[in-house]
This record gives C-alpha cells, structure tokens and sequence, in this order.
C-alpha cells in the first residue's frame, strides 16, 4: 500500500531500456508533483536519489526513506516501487551488476557525501555514450569507488508479513495521529495483546511501540522536507507536543528536524 499522500501522485514512466548503454547510467527527472511507479524490477543494480525531495523506495519487506543527502540501493532483480515529494529533482543511477561486486544484495539506504553527490551531478551532465577511456570514464571509476564506501544509513521501516499486523500498518498509514492500543487490536482479532506483542517483534525486530514511532518519524521527513512547520508535523504524527516530537526525532536520527534538514 502506497504511503500516505502518494495515492494521489501521477505515475512515473519506467523506461523501457534492453541494456545499459554503459556500465552506468543516468536518469534526471524534475517531478513538480508527487510521483510513483508501479511494482517493477530490472536486471542492474538502480540508485535511487534526489537533491532535493524525499524519496521513499517499498520492497517486500520494508520502506526506505532517503531525504537529501541519502539515497536507496536496489539490488538487481529485486521487486520495488519508489514514490517521491512534491518538486522532486532526482538524479538517478543505473548500474551492471559487473561493476557492483563489493555491494551487498540487499536494499539500503546510504549517505551521500558532498563529493559523492557532485559526481553524481556531474556525471548527469556528461553523454550517455561516454567514452570509458577518457576523463569521463575515469569520473566514472572514482564514482564507483565513493559509492563502495558510501555508509549504511538507518533509514527503513520493516514491514510486517502477519495479515492482522498488516492491517494494523495500512491504519496507522493513513492516520499516524491514532492513539489505538496494541489491547484495542488484539480485541479486534480475537487475540492476546501478547500474541500481536510477540508477532510484531518476529516480523519486524520492533516492539509495536518502537515500530510506530519509526512509522511516525519517517512519515514526518517528507513535510519537514517540504517546509511545514515542526508543530504542525508533530500534531499529524499523534504527539502531544512539539517538545516529545523534538525529543522523539532526536532519538530517532541524532539531530533535531532544523539540524538534520540543514
């Protein structure tokens, strides 16, 4: 199920490549209005990034969130929708598996360096058909080589695969704000709260409570991103108070709102 809000988004087209025309290749997009793509997957590794937006990637075992500065791996193969905000400037990468070796065959999200990104810029502005023996080629290489050493980032909601537990999610999802106990859903399936208790934590490594507050606070990157004010935000996510989001958010990502969108 979409994130909230993406419902509405116009989908993205998927291009319809039969190979890369070199071991890697660029994608720039400006998405004015918030954008998706159908489930789909191809047989090179994708970096799916923007400079400016929050981008968010779904597989079947998770969301992953990059605002600016991170960006979401996708291994070759691996079945994906990506949605994005509103004024979107994506720059993505296409890459062969030939040349992505040292990469672990999983989705992540990475942070994306000041000279990771520029490269990434740069390497949008040069011909799709480089030369891989001239300097193009070599900016190619050192792109390759900031990206073997770009960090993991913590950027990932796990999704549950229990059907009552899914249903718990597509709620939450389209009203973060909800104050609904784990007691009120294991009444409405006929279950202890112990059981749910115990499922969310095999699903997802998460107790329901430490679960929703990552739900929450990711879904809270896209406004903050956007310019909505932080209390505004907070109120939407079901805190009380800007002070419990700030603290909350802190905890989360080691900045505050205004420190980690600067």
């Amino acid at each position: 199920m979409p994130p909230k809000g993406h419902e509405k988004g116009f989908r993205r087209s998927i291009p319809g490549l039969p190979s890369l025309p070199r071991p890697v290749y660029g994608r720039t997009e400006s998405l004015p209005n918030r954008a998706l793509t159908r489930r789909h997957s191809h047989p090179w590794v994708q970096l799916s990034y923007a400079i400016q937006g929050v981008l968010e990637v779904q597989t079947a075992v998770g969301r992953f969130v990059a605002p600016p500065e991170r960006a979401v791996w996708i291994p070759a193969g691996m079945p994906h929708e990506v949605f994005s905000s509103p004024r979107t400037e994506m720059r993505s990468l296409y890459l062969d598996v030939s040349v992505t070796a040292w990469a672990a065959p999983r989705c992540h999200v990475l942070g994306v360096s000041d000279l990771l990104r520029e490269l990434i810029r740069t390497f949008s502005e040069i011909p799709v058909e480089y030369d891989v023996d001239s300097a193009h080629g070599r900016l190619v290489q050192v792109l390759l080589d900031q990206l073997a050493d770009a960090p993991p980032i913590d950027l990932m909601l796990p999704l549950p695969q229990d059907s009552r537990l899914l249903q718990i999610y597509q709620s939450l999802q389209q009203h973060p704000e909800q104050q609904t106990t784990l007691g009120h859903w294991s009444d409405k399936f006929g279950v202890t709260e112990k059981t749910l208790s115990r499922l969310f934590l095999r699903d997802t490594g998460l107790t329901f409570r430490a679960w929703r507050q990552r739900s929450r606070l990711l879904g809270a990157l896209t406004p903050l991103e956007q310019g909505e004010r932080v209390t505004d935000v907070a109120l939407a996510c079901g805190y009380d108070s800007t002070s419990a989001f700030i603290a909350a958010f802190r905890q989360q990502f080691g900045d505050t709102p205004g420190e980690f969108f600067r």
